[in-house]
């Protein structure tokens, strides 16, 4: 023992100044190495004199001593290194309790060489609890003199790095994954990167830094925050991930955006990708918490959410991929209606007034956080949105009202706007081979009946996601603008041949398509995006989804569309007229020149250049920019001829009796509702229907005569049918809201029975035997029956005989 004290107290000089002896130190080590179960006895001894030098002031010499163990701690591996830690780490704790800088620093630093070492036998008994708080007290120093400060704050993070390296893959060790563990690291972390927030984050890689000789302790802080969060199993996000949520809310850093966002951009680049979803997870869920928070901070979280799921990629939304959806909408209804009541209760500071823009701020960020994680999903997940989205939507004669909105018609119509641009960012990019199950009928139909809508700004969105649908080859910037193109080939469109499923959907979806497209240039208030629309829409379809049929339908259109302009009934404006008619001439001059059937575009062509001489306002080119003037006895003699158009294309092959047949639009019980069928319309549906009859299969049965009478009955009884059904509509609704249970149980009994009788009598009419030759039999009141006879029984002429 008596050996052992003397070897240790030759290591120390007379003067501290001239350091530690080595050849003595040569020796401590050497007989450590030796004996190495007194390795405990000299690391208590050491430890008794440093302390004792620490009461005594004599720093020269408590460094001698910080230098010897490091040395032994260096040099001993075996077995018996438990027992000379705790000597060890004991002294360390005696350093960092100093009120000197200095002392602090020197055993941080020895703590750090003692983490990196690695040890070959457990540990059970070893706390590093007070490590933890007191490098999480140093990292939050406010020492007077900024160079010790900030050489104390980065020793602080340094130790806490060493603390994490020591314990994260060491099951025995108390877990520092714990909450109160993580509680002081990350915010001590978070503190430091904040003051250098000036930085931007250097690398998306964890774990991976430049070594420089003057290290920021925002650098610093930053690249211990990656390998703590690199280091993380999928059982440890949440903890490591809720400090910095409550950090974030402590200190008011969501308004900011860009140390919230900063942050989160690190947590994501660092993680495992496999775990981004879980981030998202509590992102969503600190969301649904802040429901009461005001504008900016929801927003805030909602920034965060945008750019952490476009670094997350294809993980970024996990198993629950509606769910996510789910809960962006609800915020997004949620700031609809608090736009709209202009307040709500919060909990904390009562009633709060709210602020529109930021409300609206908060409205396009959810708007762009949505798009963004339908950019992750693939197409058949990213269709499921769709659908999702879709059924949200307050639909005009369906759900006309929503539960959570107590605003009335204004709030129907600021979640509709809202919601259609949610699927205008996730229809932004869809492509898919197979339209008819990507686009079912339980998606079309409700959008397509917003374009029957009268407001102006929904009936625009409705066309944008029509036209992102329909562009699978990126054609849509090419026509952002309508216009006459002279030559085609300059645009380098990418056309493909019409798949089999495409024509399928086609034959599907066709007329729908055709009808919308109608009726949306009947509308007094569309304007120039809503005909740059349509002219997008119309191209991308002659491109994606074209056979010979289609383009024949195509045309049909584009030339009843000038019929609509000219047309007397419509009370069109002057601006709306010529623009239909400057619509009909771009698309004309478009898909003649992808028939490429020159007598078409020949006629096409001069169409057009008679109209740049005589009325220029009939032409895309003129009538965007200035008021025209419209002269119908002018435009009659400038129109495009069907009976033309007809010879030219049928001597190419195209079907001539349906080029000749002018287009009319299928009229459905929602039109009616509208108001958008006028008489004429009424009249010439027969005309259509009969036009769809192929002549070689069936005779066609002769028109109906056409008289005044029938022509003043039209016009009396259709004003009559919409009172009588809107009448009909009200009844029905205020009997299902105030009616007794047992009356509309009785009610919709009664249908149900007579639905049976009905089906009773078509079945009976329909499996009834056919007549025997056997003859009839008369029943008792005086009816004849056929009389059931076995098919083997029946007597059959020679002639039917085989």
């Amino acid at each position: 023992m008596l050996y052992i004290f003397r070897l240790v107290d030759n290591i120390f000089p007379e003067d501290p100044e001239d350091g530690l002896v080595k050849a003595n130190m040569e020796k401590l080590t050497f007989y450590a190495l030796s004996a190495p179960e007194k390795l405990d006895r000299i690391g208590a001894y050491l430890s008794e004199r440093l302390s004792r030098d620490v009461a005594r002031h004599r720093y020269g010499y408590v460094c001698i001593a910080m230098e010897a163990l490091d040395q032994l701690l260096m040099a001993c591996h075996c077995q018996s290194i438990n027992l000379f830690v705790e000597s060890f780490l004991k002294m360390v704790r005696k350093l960092l309790e100093a009120d000197k800088p200095n002392l602090q620093i020197l055993g941080t630093n020895s703590f750090v060489k003692f983490a990196n070492i690695e040890e070959d036998t457990p540990s059970y008994h070893r706390s590093y609890d007070f490590f933890v708080s007191r490098f999480s007290e140093m990292c939050h120093s406010s020492y007077e003199d900024p160079d010790f400060r900030t050489k104390i704050r980065m020793a602080g993070i340094k130790g806490l790095q060493g603390v994490v390296r020591k314990t994260v893959n060491d099951e025995l060790q108390a877990n520092i994954w714990d909450p109160q563990h993580m509680d002081k690291i990350v915010p001590s972390l978070l503190f430091n990167l904040q003051s250098g927030e000036g930085t931007e984050s250097r690398s998306p890689s964890p774990l991976q830094s430049s070594k420089k000789e003057k290290e920021s302790p925002a650098e610093l802080t930053e690249r211990c925050f990656r390998e703590l969060l690199g280091r993380a199993a999928y059982g440890n996000i949440k903890n490591a991930v809720t400090p910095v949520l409550m950090h974030l809310d402590n200190h008011s850093l969501w308004e900011g955006k860009t140390f919230a966002v900063r942050c989160f951009k690190i947590i994501m680049y660092s993680i495992q990708s496999q775990h981004s979803h879980l981030v998202i997870q509590q992102l969503l869920g600190h969301l649904d918490a802040n429901s009461k928070s005001s504008a900016t901070v929801r927003a805030g979280i909602v920034e965060v959410l945008l750019e952490a799921a476009a670094i997350a990629a294809s993980g970024s939304v996990g198993p629950t991929v509606l769910e996510v959806f789910n809960t962006l909408l609800r915020h997004l209804r949620l700031s609809v209606d608090y736009e709209l009541t202009g307040s709500y209760d919060c909990t904390n500071i009562g009633t709060k007034i709210i602020k529109e823009h930021e409300e609206r701020q908060l409205q396009e960020a959810v708007i762009r956080t949505i798009g963004s994680f339908a950019n992750t999903l693939p197409t058949y997940q990213r269709s499921e949105v769709m659908l999702f989205i879709m059924g949200k939507i307050p639909i005009p004669g369906m759900h006309p009202t929503l539960p959570s909105t107590g605003s009335g018609p204004e709030g129907n119509r600021m979640i509709q706007v809202m919601l259609l641009k949610s699927l205008r960012q996730v229809t932004c990019g869809f492509q898919t081979t197979n339209m008819l199950t990507a686009l079912p009928n339980s998606f079309l139909d409700p959008l397509l009946s917003f374009a029957l809508q009268e407001d102006a700004e929904i009936r625009l969105l409705v066309l944008e996601i029509l036209v992102s649908l329909i562009d699978r080859h990126d054609n849509l910037p090419k026509f952002s603008t309508i216009s006459i193109i002279s030559d085609i080939s300059v645009l380098k469109l990418k056309v493909d041949k019409c798949s089999r499923q495409d024509n399928l959907f086609m034959k599907k979806h066709a007329q729908h398509l055709y009808r919308h497209i109608y009726l949306c240039c009947k509308e007094q208030s569309s304007v120039r995006p809503h005909f740059e629309k349509l002219y997008s829409l119309l191209a991308l379809i002659s491109m994606e989804l074209a056979n010979e049929e289609v383009v024949v339908d195509l045309i049909r259109v584009a030339l009843a569309l000038q019929d609509l302009a000219l047309s007397s009934e419509e009370m069109l404006p002057v601006y709306n007229r010529c623009a239909v008619h400057a619509l009909s001439s771009a698309y004309l001059n478009l898909i003649s020149q992808l028939t490429t059937v020159p007598a078409f575009c020949q006629h096409v062509h001069e169409v057009i250049e008679m109209r740049q001489k005589e009325s220029p306002y009939l032409l895309p080119e003129d009538v965007f920019i200035e008021n025209p003037k419209y002269d119908k006895r002018r435009v009659i003699e400038l129109l495009f001829q069907q009976a033309k158009i007809t010879e030219v294309l049928g001597g190419s092959g195209y079907n001539t009796e349906r080029l000749a047949t002018p287009y009319v639009p299928q009229f459905t019980d929602e039109d009616r509702l509208s108001k958008r069928k006028s008489i004429g319309e009424t009249i010439s549906l027969q005309v259509e229907v009969e036009s769809r009859n192929s002549p070689e299969k069936e005779e066609r049965t002769p028109a109906e005569e056409i008289t005044f009478e029938t022509l003043k009955n039209a016009i009396v009884d259709s004003v009559g049918v919409e009172e009588q059904e809107k009448e009909r509509r009200r009844q029905v609704v205020e009997k299902f809201q105030k009616a007794p249970f047992e009356e509309i149980a009785a009610h919709c009994g009664a249908r149900a029975t007579m639905l049976q009788s009905k089906l009773n009598q078509i079945f009976e009419i329909t499996i009834r035997p056919p007549p025997s030759p056997s003859g009839t039999i008369t029943s008792s009141y005086g009816q004849t029956q056929s009389r059931s006879v076995p098919v083997y029984e029946m007597k059959f002429p020679d002639l039917c005989v085989y």
